[in-house]
């Protein structure tokens, strides 16, 4: 980082940088990307996909054809993307998972395009899973109007014996052979069949019909999972959530407010009008996310006045982190040079600056490199320490945005909010209150490390483990080469991650999103530099400006 007054230069040793990148590349594609080797993480979705408007097709034709149900016209038709995340996580845990793909994933699916079909105006939707590879129909169900509930679509009860005559009839149809079966629960309005020749580890094969007044309205084969696995995950569930709200979400407010009163405190040091771009850019695109993410909060059922007043909800919540952002560039800005005689955040108007930025993006890319090769490390290590697992999670998927390419936008959303208040402000903040830098790199950290234990990665701890590695080296990188190459090389492994995961949307249009947002920041950061090429840059003045008086 350089000192406040003098010229603007990164010193860097790039051969080593180089070395040790290559040596990050190599191991990120052995064990994240690589498919013999490759994590859940960037393993899932991997054979080629049908598309949202064949799965649209094929429901429909479906529902006419088999289900003898007369289906609107309508190309707005919403198709998701769903998953079973509880059956994916206990295969996951138990190692099961090439087993179940090659034994009855097929039929049974934990991945599948969910189609809402329908059949009036006013009537109810029609759910229909459809196979995301092979295009078969995996499953249906009735809504009730305005209700998400399947298990009572009528208040008329069918007997239990048409309930099992029309059951039979549909399970001989599939290929079952009833007898072979036992029915395992029998309530008001469904049947439940259990498949004991078709097992997985615990996992036992169900199949659950519900039943209107006259005919079937749902058939949902699925996998049961063990009592123990589903407590463990909601016990892990619980404590990631308290470890958001109290370790992330209360110290990061006291974080904000801090930084409100050390931007006032430091004001003569710094600008406010310095962090006025950045942080409208961060409540721009982070509300351009949330709208992206529509599909996904209308599957699970939110629409009219409940989905206006949530949009308005996150647009306040948004508002206030982009408040946090601002407030932490200011002050994190200012206590630096106030404080430590050190220019983190240099001006454009600073002389060398278009080269310094340059620089800062082609050590952002090295450093991405080792990152990625580090997490992929960690990723190993914590397998074979705290059999750490993984499973899905369909609302975070880009497979239900509206434009999936536009994913990666979100890696300058995080690059730029999460080392502005967590490195720039977190860090001189942490070195005022404990006068060690070790811990005040590490403390903000661990804030940081805590907001992501909601990702469904357990035991929850293990994402902090990784984070906290992680965020110690982000906190080198700025220490060592100031905020613009913290930013970089965050943007960069970010930008690098998500490309990968617009890679398995096996589309033209996805695939280039991705290479584009791998290479987005060496454009940003090249236009910035030849934009500031142009200017005529004025010498530095060594000499104090009260001798010069």
């Amino acid at each position: 980082m350089n000192a406040t007054g003098q010229p603007l230069k990164l010193k860097t040793n790039y051969k080593v940088l180089g070395l040790l990148g290559a040596i990050g590349l190599i191991l990120f594609m052995i064990i994240q990307v690589f498919p013999g080797t490759a994590s859940d993480t960037l393993e899932q979705q991997s054979n080629e996909m049908i598309s949202k408007e064949q799965a649209r097709e094929v429901a429909t034709q479906y529902a006419e054809s088999q289900l003898h149900i007369h289906i609107l016209s309508n190309p707005d038709t919403l198709v998701t993307y769903q998953s079973h995340s509880d059956i994916y996580g206990y295969l996951s845990k138990e190692k099961l998972m090439k087993k179940y793909n090659t034994t009855f994933e097929k039929k049974y699916p934990y991945d599948v395009y969910r189609v809402r079909l329908q059949e009036s105006e006013h009537g109810p939707f029609l759910n229909i899973d459809v196979h995301m590879n092979t295009g078969d129909i995996v499953a249906f169900a009735q809504e009730k109007e305005n209700n998400f509930s399947l298990t009572e679509p009528t208040n008329e009860v069918m007997s239990t014996t048409n309930k099992e005559k029309l059951a039979e009839l549909w399970l001989t149809k599939l290929g079952y052979d009833p007898k072979k079966l036992t029915i395992v629960k029998n309530d008001k309005n469904t049947l439940t069949y259990s498949d004991d020749n078709a097992t997985i580890g615990e996992a036992v094969l169900q199949l659950k019909f519900a039943f209107g007044s006259e005919r079937i309205v749902s058939f949902q084969p699925s996998f049961t999972i063990p009592v123990e696995h589903t407590a463990y995950v909601e016990k892990e569930h619980t404590k990631a959530v308290w470890l958001t709200l109290l370790g992330y979400g209360l110290l990061t407010l006291a974080l904000g407010v801090l930084a409100i009163v050390y931007s006032a405190l430091t004001r003569r040091y710094t600008s406010f009008l310095r962090g006025i771009f950045l942080s409208s850019f961060y409540f721009i695109v982070s509300m351009i996310g949330t709208f992206n993410m529509l599909p996904a909060l209308e599957a699970e059922g939110l629409s009219g006045t409940p989905l206006i007043i949530g949009m308005i909800f996150q647009g306040l919540l948004t508002l206030v982190m982009a408040a946090l952002l601002y407030f932490s560039l200011i002050g994190g800005d200012g206590l630096w040079r106030k404080e430590a005689g050190l220019n983190p955040w240099p001006r454009g108007k600073e002389s060398g600056y278009g080269s310094y930025v340059l620089h800062s993006m082609f050590v952002g890319y090295l450093w991405a490199l080792i990152l990625l090769g580090a997490q992929s490390i960690i990723y190993f290590i914590l397998d074979l320490t705290l059999h750490s697992w993984s499973t899905t999670d369909a609302s975070q998927s880009p497979i239900n945005m509206i434009y999936p390419w536009m994913l990666p936008l979100l890696a300058w959303v995080a690059g730029i909010s999460e080392e502005a208040v967590y490195r720039l402000f977190g860090i001189r903040m942490m070195q005022k209150l404990v006068k060690n830098t070790f811990l005040a790199c590490l403390i903000p950290t661990i804030i940081w490390a805590l907001g992501h234990t909601l990702y469904p990665i357990y035991p929850v701890i293990s994402r902090p483990i990784e984070l906290i590695i992680i965020g110690l080296l982000f906190s080198f990188i700025f220490l060592r080469y100031g905020f613009i190459a913290a930013m970089f090389s965050h943007v960069v492994f970010d930008s690098i991650l998500m490309g990968f995961g617009l890679f398995v949307l096996n589309d033209p249009i996805n695939i280039t999103a991705g290479i584009v947002s791998m290479i987005m920041p060496f454009i940003v950061a090249s236009l910035i530099y030849l934009f500031y090429a142009r200017k005529k840059e004025k010498p530095y003045v060594t000499t104090p400006p009260e001798v010069l008086q």
